[in-house]
């Protein structure tokens, strides 16, 4: 199993946007540390995601990024941002599907990704 460690400044605001967003739930792996926020376990079947306290902003793009698929590309805009986050204004349309460049509440970017033929239901 991979875990992803995200640098943020507010754990508790990125587990909570991320938890919900991707329907992974809180754990309290680091108890009442307002430096930490873990979503899923070390044993579970979700992705482990770690948010650490850092002191310095987001100042680039990232190099890595989420890939988060969606069953309607608008309502999973919308979904996000009611949750905080923000739509980049890019749209990439592709023969088999859309993708969205989005941003978490701290500017993180991520994609959207809707697939026309989606076999996985």
């Amino acid at each position: 199993m991979v875990w992803v460690t995200v640098d943020c400044a507010d754990p508790t605001r990125m587990s909570t946007f991320w938890g919900t967003l991707l329907d992974i739930p809180p754990s309290n792996e680091h108890g009442d540390d307002p430096d930490w926020a873990t979503l899923g376990s070390r044993s579970g079947t979700s992705p482990r995601i770690t948010f650490q306290r850092v002191q310095e902003p987001k100042s680039t793009k990232v190099r890595l990024h989420f890939d988060v698929q969606t069953h309607d590309i608008d309502a999973g805009r919308q979904q996000v941002e009611d949750l905080g986050g923000r739509w980049s204004g890019i749209r990439y349309d592709y023969e088999d599907g859309v993708v969205l460049v989005m941003a978490d509440p701290e500017g993180h970017e991520f994609c959207l990704v809707e697939y026309f033929d989606d076999a996985t239901g």
